[in-house]
């Protein structure tokens, strides 16, 4: 059972690596599209479709991920001074209650979804001879599934939290930059940044 749970941690975390991608891909054809529309003046029509569905494959299949690195925004406000134990009860009771019956509505829907879109093989109607977007919308029950996966996966985290007092660890990935790590990292003291910023707040005032 472990190593099933794990596979699914592993899997979800290469799947949303991956699509990772995209935001870089994204970037690109947009400078790209940009160039195009002022530089040589050609415009492209499907451009706008192209650049809506990168972004909500990227959105959708990066959900699983995020949820498998307790990325999602969560009110921490009281939360975070709760124990572990009862942190492991709420999060139980809300992945029950609304997670389970909401991803799987999703994933349901999604499904009927994306079938009549590949039956009728729709295409974008914003413009004329609009890119297919029955692909796209595939994702929607594949992202959906992704994460209810993830969901078995942090529920057995709760129950393990419950029975030994404290959080089991985390596949460590990528983390946000820690301002005091950074500052130790190129041996920066605040003393340091509050006189750079006043030499260069002077020097400014006396070009003006």
């Amino acid at each position: 059972m472990r190593k099933i749970l794990r596979l699914i941690d592993k899997f979800n975390t290469l799947v949303g690596q991956t699509f990772s991608w995209l935001a870089l891909v994204l970037t690109l054809f947009i400078t790209y599209e940009v160039f195009s529309r002022y530089a040589l003046h050609q415009p492209h029509a499907w451009a706008f479709d192209v650049m809506n569905m990168l972004y909500g494959a990227l959105f959708m299949m990066a959900g699983a991920y995020t949820l498998g690195k307790n990325g999602h925004v969560r009110g921490d406000v009281l939360y975070g001074f709760f124990p572990p134990r009862l942190q492991a009860s709420l999060d139980l009771f809300l992945y029950i209650i609304f997670f389970f019956p909401g991803i799987i509505a999703l994933v349901v829907a999604g499904y009927n979804y994306a079938a009549e879109s590949w039956i009728i093989n729709e295409h974008s109607t914003i413009t004329a001879d609009g890119p297919p977007i029955y692909p796209f919308k595939a994702i929607i029950p594949i992202a959906g599934f992704a994460l209810l996966l993830q969901g078995f996966v942090e529920v057995v985290r709760c129950v393990t939290c419950l029975k030994n007092g404290t959080w089991p660890s985390r596949d460590i990935d990528v983390e946000e930059v820690d301002v005091e790590k950074l500052k130790d990292m190129v041996h920066v003291s605040t003393e340091d940044i509050i006189e750079a910023d006043a030499f260069i707040t002077e020097k400014s005032g006396d070009k003006t």
